[in-house]
């Protein structure tokens, strides 16, 4: 009986494919994110990349990658942007960038010890006048008492 042995070999590895990462890929309005993309086998050229989300803008060579950073504008309305990249060799490739904004507090939420947490001092203030009233009623009484006493 013969059989045959066949042996899958891995050859070298290919040239990476063409593509855009954004990084969050979620950012809140007037941040900063950071791009990161490949070209295939051609990133050792610079790269345009473009988005309603924050403009036109070059990506350079960098450890065998093209990347860049950039600032979402602060009034960019939030929503879903497409980013696209165009290679020097004509390959390109796209992601989305999601846009959030978030309303800043005008001022802290109303919250600590009870009374308050409403933002009226008004039964803290009467608490704490009562109570010292009592302190100082008790130590009179007391100091009158020894005085009899004694």
């Amino acid at each position: 009986m013969t059989g045959a042995l066949c042996v899958l070999t891995a050859g070298p590895a290919l040239a990476a494919d063409t593509f855009v990462e954004v990084n969050p890929s979620t950012a809140q309005a007037g941040s900063r994110v950071n791009l990161r993309a490949s070209c295939g086998d051609n990133n050792n050229r610079q790269a345009d990349v473009q988005s309603e989300a924050f403009g036109r803008m070059m990506l350079r060579p960098d450890n065998g990658f093209l990347t860049g950073s950039v600032t979402i504008p602060g009034g960019k309305a939030a929503g879903d942007y497409p980013v696209n990249l165009t290679c020097q060799n004509n390959n390109t490739a796209s992601t989305t960038l999601t846009v959030v904004t978030m309303s800043q507090p005008a001022k802290g939420p109303a919250t600590g010890g009870g009374g308050t947490a409403d933002g009226s001092n008004t039964l803290l203030l009467a608490g704490g006048i009562t109570a010292t009233a009592l302190v100082v009623a008790f130590g009179a009484y007391r100091a009158q008492r020894r005085r009899t006493d004694g």
